[in-house]
């Protein structure tokens, strides 16, 4: 099997997995993510304690790209604090938008590498971004709130 092939077969699985399709109990943080050129709608669901992503998920609608990103994105981020999710965030947008191409530097972002050819298809950009989006809005969005301790 070809590297694009393999690529290929995680963007589909990823768009067809369930795990991450879900509500979270006691969010602090629920932000809809849209893309009206295409018709992809998300809702991601944070919970975030004491500085740490805790649980993640979403609901929502649109094509294998985005959903995707949407789920391969919370299996990158569960567990990780605020700022290193900033971090991959940082990451993530500089793959997509070409100037990140080091494999070194992408290892952090573990299958999401799989999205890396979307950035020569610009009319997928804004699916394969769009989770990313809604996270870094949930983040900052999150960060103004008094933290939840558990």
């Amino acid at each position: 099997m070809d590297l694009k092939a393999l690529y290929n077969q995680i963007i589909v699985e990823n768009s067809r997995a369930s795990h991450n399709r879900h509500k979270v109990d006691h969010a602090t943080a629920v932000l809809e993510g849209v893309n009206p050129s295409c018709g992809d709608d998300i809702t991601l669901e944070l919970s975030v304690s004491n500085g740490i992503i805790k649980d993640a998920g979403f609901t929502g609608t649109g094509c294998a790209i985005s959903q995707a990103s949407a789920s391969m994105m919370i299996d990158l981020i569960m567990g990780k604090t605020v700022e290193e999710a900033k971090q991959l965030l940082r990451t993530f947008y500089g793959m997509i938008k070409g100037e990140i191409t080091d494999d070194g530097q992408l290892e952090v972002l573990d299958d999401i590498v799989a999205l890396q050819g979307i950035s020569h298809m610009p009319g997928r950009v804004k699916c394969a971004v769009l989770a990313w989006h809604t996270l870094e809005e949930a983040l900052n969005e999150n960060n103004e709130k008094p933290e939840t301790t558990e």
